[in-house]
């Protein structure tokens, strides 16, 4: 009974790639929790609500969780992190060793690179049905091979072809259809939006021509049985699964995302590494039926072999980036991947403060703009994390002050992916009053319900941790109407809890693009306090507002023309 608990069965046509938390790293400090108190016990009903409320309390949630809490934990938990290894929840919750290993080690990136090459399809946690493909693969190892053949792939051909390589001895095939839709894109006198969707369509159609032809077109979401219907849900699985492999092979600090151009590529510093596992890792699954001994290999932190466990390439890696570093034969593995990672976080230090001097010197005030309106008309890959990292530039170019952003940068100072979620998105520092900034794509009531909460506790916590007056700036593409609501209220409630009043002011895009505007256009370095001055009139206009929408119109009239009052 147990074992048919623990297994989940699968009946996709195409690639099943796990889409639970969307963002990787959000697993570390959940299981983290799950293994402080849940460990040596049953995961039941009861255990998966008991989680789900430990959880919401945290600083680091993010989500809702509250209608149905037991599936929530579910989602959380059965999927990414028990499939790649992370825990096991039979015959009791448990941290595997590569669970350990994630929360304890730096190097993060390799031990996910670990796990995600074992991840295979078919396994003893997933199951085929008789309708799904008939997998025998590695996903994550076959789309690196996959992006290294080609060097560049775009997203949309990773949705189109790359979720069609469900046998690993299919790789010739699914580069042979990538290279045809690559001819007929250059000979085409479509508009591209065009040709993509007629060429997904037709995709989709030859994926699901049985269920096509049978009538079995009726989806679990809705009772609308019509093709058309079919087929835009199974377009949006597909987007969702490829969006999936972009972020956790992202996860491994492998591979370079083009937020324009809306493609993956092996960065050019770690196409060695991705060379060696793509030789030595077999591309065969194994354990298929032997639960046993594939959760004993899927939980081992230290296979497969990688780059970095090789003593001598590891010492030529060090010795070619870092030349001034001498390596001593004496050194263990353990201590030249230390080097290696000390070293690369110094240069990635370097790389930065570069940036934020560019950033003061308002030399990328045209590309700050640029940027900003491309996250407008959605035509970058990654909004979310390209709106916190370009935020983060603006806010270092409007004023002084020490600005921190909490997103995670790659080795070379790009941004790879969002904050956590334990911590504001942006922290300033200002000497005698501090600034939280969050941002969010998030829209209409979803934005009340998953931002509202955690904005103001980011707040309290940075309020507590100095001992300073805080405010915070919400930023989002448009500001739905029941977060004005909840941020006018909190200016005019004493709540011990947030550590009193919560100044938090909530601005559209373009408004917060006026103020930077302001700042580059200004004649003189603006200084903080009049950062502190604009908080603190938002506190006046809230005490004698009729309502929230009376205070929002004033506050957002203040902030278009803040420099001068």
């Amino acid at each position: 009974m147990q074992r048919h608990i623990s297994m989940a069965r699968i009946d996709s046509k195409i690639l099943f790639i796990t889409t639970s938390p969307r963002t990787p790293f959000r697993m570390i400090p959940e299981i983290e929790l799950l293994d402080t108190h849940f460990t040596g016990k049953k995961w039941n009903i009861e255990t998966q609500k008991a989680f789900m409320q430990r959880l919401r309390e945290e600083s680091f949630f993010y989500g809702e969780g509250a209608n149905d809490p037991a599936f929530s934990a579910r989602d959380r938990i059965n999927r990414a992190p028990k499939a790649l290894g992370f825990v096991t929840l039979s015959p009791v919750i448990r941290l595997t060793a590569a669970g350990e290993e994630l929360i304890q080690t730096k190097r993060k990136e390799e031990i996910f690179l670990r796990q995600l090459l074992k991840f295979q399809l078919p396994s003893p946690y997933h199951k085929s049905t008789d309708k799904a493909a008939k997998f025998w693969v590695k996903p994550y190892l076959e789309i690196f091979r996959l992006i290294r053949h080609f060097g560049t792939l775009k997203f949309d051909e990773l949705m189109l072809f790359g979720l069609q390589l469900t046998n690993y001895r299919l790789f010739n095939i699914i580069v042979s259809k990538i290279e045809q839709f690559r001819i007929a894109k250059a000979q085409t006198e479509q508009s591209y939006k065009s040709f993509r969707n007629e060429y997904l369509a037709a995709e989709l159609e030859a994926i699901y021509r049985e269920e096509i032809v049978s009538g079995a077109t009726q989806t679990r979401e809705s009772n609308d049985v019509s093709l058309a219907k079919f087929l835009q849900t199974k377009a949006s699985n597909v987007r969702d699964y490829a969006d999936a492999l972009f972020r956790y092979l992202r996860a491994t600090g492998l591979v370079n995302i083009s937020h324009i151009g809306k493609s993956i590529s092996i960065a050019f510093e770690k196409v060695q590494e991705v060379d060696y596992f793509l030789k030595h890792t077999d591309r065969e699954p194994c354990f298929v039926d032997e639960e046993k001994l594939y959760a004993e290999y899927l939980a081992n932190p230290e296979i497969p072999q990688l780059f970095t466990d090789n003593k001598d390439l590891l010492s030529g890696k060090i010795q070619s980036e870092f030349p001034y570093i001498k390596v001593d034969s004496t050194f263990s593995i353990t201590k030249l991947k230390d080097i290696l990672y000390d070293e690369t976080g110094k240069r990635k230090e370097s790389i930065i403060n570069e940036q934020i001097t560019k950033i003061k010197d308002c030399r990328l005030y045209d590309d700050i703009n640029i940027t900003f309106s491309q996250i407008a008309d959605k035509s970058l890959y990654d909004a979310p994390l390209m709106l916190e990292w370009n935020t983060w530039r603006a806010i270092t170019m409007l004023d002084g002050g020490q600005v921190t952003a909490n997103l995670k940068f790659d080795d070379y100072g790009n941004p790879m992916s969002t904050a956590q979620g334990n911590m504001a998105d942006i922290v300033c520092d200002y000497g005698d009053f501090g600034l939280t900034v969050e941002v969010t794509m998030q829209m209409g009531q979803r934005q009340y319900e998953m931002e509202g909460e955690p904005v103001t506790r980011h707040l309290a916590k940075l309020k507590k941790e100095t001992g300073k007056p805080s405010y915070c700036l919400f930023i989002a593409p448009h500001i739905n109407e029941a977060c004005i609501a909840h941020f006018y209220a909190l200016h005019k409630m004493n709540i011990s809890y947030y550590g009193g009043q919560s100044t938090i002011v909530p601005l559209p895009l373009h408004v917060f693009q006026k103020m930077v505007e302001d700042s580059y256009k200004a004649a003189y370095t603006p200084q903080s306090q009049q950062v502190k001055q604009f908080f603190e009139r938002s506190n006046e206009i809230a005490a004698t507002s009729v309502d929230e929408k009376a205070w929002y119109r004033e506050i957002t009239e203040q902030a278009l023309n803040w420099l001068k009052y």
